[in-house]
């Protein structure tokens, strides 16, 4: 496996990372940042590229760090583990999944527990399934052994999946796409920004927590303070249940471009240059309206004195859940379009159309 950005996205895939959690994932990063500075602050934000002596101005590149996971609420004297969630799930798709459990030597496989069909009362199929009621089983028979391994309340859990690529059409299959993907995309873009003597004033913040809020991204905006930014998601494809009319965000169709959800709606600018950037260089792009769900853009945008936030998201199905599926020249247009974008906005002086107001007290 030779290529950098399809390594980079596997290390990334397997590192566990769970929200408040996403030390290992930061550890991928800083090893993967080539001469590029590296900081982290005490919420597990990272900050790539970052001058110190540069004040709001520059561009901010975001994407979060951590993944949906679980972490353990207290554990039964028979060893069956109570856990809540991080993030969104359906509890639907939880039963006999693999989990990972971090104990005091490192992580240790569990299962998910579910009824044999031989013990089920069909009352029981016709009541909805709730996650409080669910339990980790590694597989032991008592409270002390599940204690010996060092597993207490507030231990995290992860997903566990083994990512793999298909070389004849690019399908990559793994878990935390999302964000990786847009973990990913970060390093990369600021990787070839500098590769073109471009990255001065563009900075790379590596979120924590936004899958139980957008918390890291608050602090994030906070310090760097940029003129924009540009969101990298890994976002719900649609492609696998909805008609052909309704679908925005297809595997192989591009970057999504989103102009609304939940917590945002799209700078009309930013929009329309990603548009023209995306036409002149033949990257196809999908547009989105979300009724619902949101991004880091929620928070960003708010900050300071208003970020204008663009989001631009790699297209995978079956986030929140512990397997997705996704394709890799998706998230290299996704790199290139955003290499593109950054050095519009810098040669053609764009950035001065987002100056912010300053009023007088």
């Amino acid at each position: 496996m030779k290529d950098k950005e399809l390594k980079l996205l596997q290390s990334l895939s397997e590192a566990y990372g769970p929200s408040g959690f996403e030390d290992e994932v930061l550890d991928v990063i800083e090893m993967h940042r080539g001469e590029m500075s590296f900081e982290r602050d005490v919420l597990k934000n990272g900050y790539l590229n970052r001058a110190k002596s540069e004040d709001r101005g520059g561009i901010m590149l975001d994407a979060h760090s951590d993944e949906v996971g679980f972490i353990v609420r207290y554990i039964e004297d028979n060893g069956m583990i109570a856990f809540l969630p991080l993030g969104g799930w359906i509890a639907s798709d939880l039963p006999s999944q693999l989990v990972m459990v971090r104990g005091k030597d490192g992580y240790h496989k569990g299962l998910i527990n579910s009824k044999p069909i031989h013990f089920v009362d069909p009352k029981d199929l016709e009541r909805p399934l709730d996650i409080e009621n669910l339990r980790i089983d590694l597989g032991v028979s008592s409270k002390e052994e599940v204690l010996a391994l060092g597993i207490r309340a507030g231990s995290p859990v992860v997903p566990y999946s083994e990512f793999s690529y298909r070389e004849r059409d690019g399908v990559l299959m793994g878990k935390a796409f999302d964000n990786r993907m847009g973990c990913t995309a970060v390093v990369s873009v600021l990787q070839k920004l500098r590769e073109l003597g471009m990255s001065k004033g563009v900075i790379g913040a590596i979120a924590s927590q936004e899958e139980v809020g957008g918390r890291g991204a608050v602090v994030t905006s906070r310090i760097v303070k940029p003129r924009l930014a540009l969101v990298f998601e890994g976002a719900p494809a649609d492609d696998s249940f909805l008609p052909a009319h309704m679908q925005q965000c297809r595997l192989g169709g591009g970057p999504m471009i989103r102009h609304f959800d939940g917590s945002y709606i799209a700078n009309e600018l930013l929009i329309q240059i990603a548009e023209q950037v995306a036409d002149e260089e033949g990257i196809p792009v999908q547009f989105a309206v979300r009724k619902g769900s949101g991004t880091n853009a929620g928070k960003i945008h708010t900050q300071h004195k208003g970020i204008p936030c663009l989001v631009l998201s790699v297209p995978c199905r079956y986030i929140h859940s512990h397997h997705q599926y996704a394709v890799l020249s998706d998230l290299k247009h996704t790199i290139d379009l955003a290499v593109a974008i950054v050095l519009r906005l810098q040669r053609d002086s764009i950035l001065s159309e987002f100056e912010t107001l300053e009023f007088s007290d």
